[in-house]
C-alpha cells in the first residue's frame, strides 16, 4: 500500500496495513514495547478492533525488532522516535489523518514524538512508560550491559546504548503538559512491568483534552482484558480523529 518504509539509517521497517472504510483518510499507527514487534497480541488486537470499526491502522516493528532491518542492540527510545517519524513521513505524503497508539516503551516514543510533531492528531498510550530510567534500572539493573540479556531472552541482548539512552531520558512526565491533542491513557491495575503510577503521574500534568482509564485486574499486555482496552481506544479515535 505504502511501499517500503525506511528510517534515516536506511533500515526497512516491517509493517502491516489493515484498511478501513473506503475513502476514509484516518489511520492509527501502532507501536510496540521493548522486545516486542508488530504481531504482539496487544498491538494486533487493537488493529483488528479498529478495522472492525472501519478505521485503518498501520502496525509496524521498530528497527531491530521482528522482521524489520537493523540490530536489536541499537534499539533505543530516541532511535524509535526517528522510526516513527519515517512512518509519519510516508503517511503524510499519502494524505492520511494520523493517530498514534503506543504500548509500553512505544508509549514513551509516542509522547515524545507527539510533543514535537503536529502530524499526530490523537494520542493513545497503552500502559505507557513514563519513568524510563527507573524502568531500566528496575528491570535490568542487575544485568551487565553488553553482556547480559533482557528478561533472559538471548535474542534481546542488553546494550549499554539502550541503558545510557534510558538514563539520559530519565522521566518524560513533564512532557505531559506539552501534548496538545486529544489523549487517552489506558493502564491495568495489575501491571507489574510498567506500574500504573506512570500513567497517573503524567496524566496529572496534562492540559489537553485527556482521559485516564484504569482497567481493574489487567496486566501489562491486557491479555485477559483485551476488549476492555480496545473498546475505549476505538471509541476515542472515532470521536476525536477527524
Amino acid at each position: 500500500m505504502f511501499g517500503d518504509i525506511r528510517n534515516s539509517q536506511g533500515e526497512k521497517l516491517a509493517y502491516d496495513y489493515l484498511p478501513g472504510r473506503e475513502g476514509d483518510p484516518r489511520i492509527v499507527v501502532l507501536g510496540h514495547g521493548v522486545t516486542g514487534n508488530k504481531d504482539r497480541p496487544v498491538v494486533a488486537g487493537l488493529a483488528e478492533a479498529l478495522q472492525q470499526a472501519g478505521i485503518a491502522s498501520l502496525k509496524f516493528s521498530f528497527a531491530g525488532n521482528g522482521d524489520s532491518e537493523g540490530r536489536f542492540i541499537d534499539c533505543t527510545v530516541t532511535k524509535e522516535i526517528g522510526d516513527l517519524g519515517a512512518v509519519l513521513d510516508v503517511l503524510e505524503k499519502a494524505g492520511r489523518v494520523i493517530a498514534y497508539g503506543g504500548h509500553s516503551m512505544g508509549g514513551a516514543v509516542g509522547v515524545k514524538r507527539t510533543a514535537a510533531d503536529d502530524r499526530i492528531k490523537v494520542l493513545l498510550s497503552l500502559a505507557g512508560m513514563v519513568d524510563c530510567a527507573k524502568f531500566a534500572q528496575t528491570e535490568f539493573g542487575e544485568e551487565t550491559p553488553d553482556e547480559g540479556c533482557m528478561w533472559e531472552e538471548e535474542s534481546c541482548p542488553l546494550s549499554s546504548t539502550y541503558m545510557n539512552d534510558m538514563a539520559s531520558i530519565g522521566s518524560i512526565v513533564d512532557l505531559g503538559s506539552a501534548i496538545k491533542v486529544p489523549w487517552l491513557l489506558l493502564h491495568g491495575t495489575e501491571d507489574d512491568v510498567v506500574l500504573i503510577q506512570d500513567s497517573i503521574d503524567i496524566e496529572a500534568v496534562a492540559t489537553c483534552e485527556h482521559k485516564l482509564i484504569t482497567i481493574e485486574g489487567a496486566d501489562h499486555s491486557f491479555s485477559e482484558h483485551m476488549s476492555a482496552m480496545t473498546g475505549p481506544a476505538v471509541a476515542w479515535v472515532e470521536e476525536h480523529l477527524k
